[in-house]
């Protein structure tokens, strides 16, 4: 087996077997980097799957049976495109903003009047500043304004999923709550006809997401993942929450 740090990967996308995992999440109770490792793959799981059955790439049969439902091809080139770009821009942005701190340093509130002045190109208005967090998925998911929100009553488990029109289909995120690890877990998109679309897979580890009684302020915090489907937001029934071995922790209708 390689060194725990290099199986982060593979336990993501849920090809250990028994054994291997078993030894990674013993590992991941004493390991922040690697907790921290999952996080930032939290949503990336069907589009790393997906792209593991494109031709020439190989399959994992493994890695099929672990998922409760399969994301469409046709979705997974669109969402590694905005992926990528949305973490280029943030990138470029995090660089800029460095270099104006510097300047501000240098040239005192002059600067600092011209910085917050001008406007961002990225952004929904003219001359309108968007501070991002360091969670891609909670900006996304703060800038679509339509959201529905469902609590389960047995399981406690709460969701509140946005959702936008997408010329392939549906872009997605949600804000998770009230969810205990360990966990592995799926937004399934499910349509008027029944059809079941993996919109996100994620991880919740050993402390949870949410939880309004945690000991830390990490585990207070709610869980932001996205995703998206190929069907159009008028076909959609509703949405769910699953673990991977199939239990239903909450479902809210389109």
């Amino acid at each position: 087996m390689p060194n725990e740090h290099e199986t982060v990967g593979a336990y993501a996308l849920g090809i250990l077997d028994d054994a291997e995992a078993t030894t990674f999440e013993s590992h991941l109770a004493g390991c922040e980097w690697c907790a921290q490792q999952l996080d930032e793959l939290a949503g990336m799981e069907p589009m790393l799957a997906a792209l593991a059955d494109l031709p020439g790439t190989g399959t994992t049969p493994s890695l099929g049976e672990s998922l409760s439902a399969k994301p469409a091809p046709r979705v997974v080139e669109k969402l590694v495109d905005e992926v990528a770009e949305r973490r280029a821009k943030k990138r470029r942005r995090n660089f800029y903003m460095v270099a104006a701190a510097g300047a501000l340093i240098v040239s005192g509130p002059f600067v600092a009047v011209a910085a917050n002045g001008g406007g961002d190109s990225g952004s929904g208005g003219s001359g309108t500043n968007r501070t991002l967090s360091a969670d891609p998925a909670k900006d996304v998911f703060d800038q679509i304004p339509d959201k529905l929100t469902a609590t389960d009553p047995d399981t406690k488990v709460s969701v509140t999923v946005a959702f936008q029109e997408k010329d392939w289909g549906t872009g997605l995120a949600a804000q998770i709550s009230n969810v205990k690890g360990f966990e592995r877990c799926s937004l399934i998109v499910v349509g008027k006809n029944g059809e079941r679309e993996t919109a996100t897979s994620w991880t919740v580890p050993e402390w949870g997401y949410g939880l309004p009684d945690a000991k830390t302020d990490k585990a207070k915090q709610p869980l932001h993942v996205q995703g998206g489907a190929s069907m159009d937001i008028n076909k959609i029934d509703h949405f769910e929450i699953v673990t991977f071995e199939g239990e239903k922790l909450v479902e809210v209708d389109a």
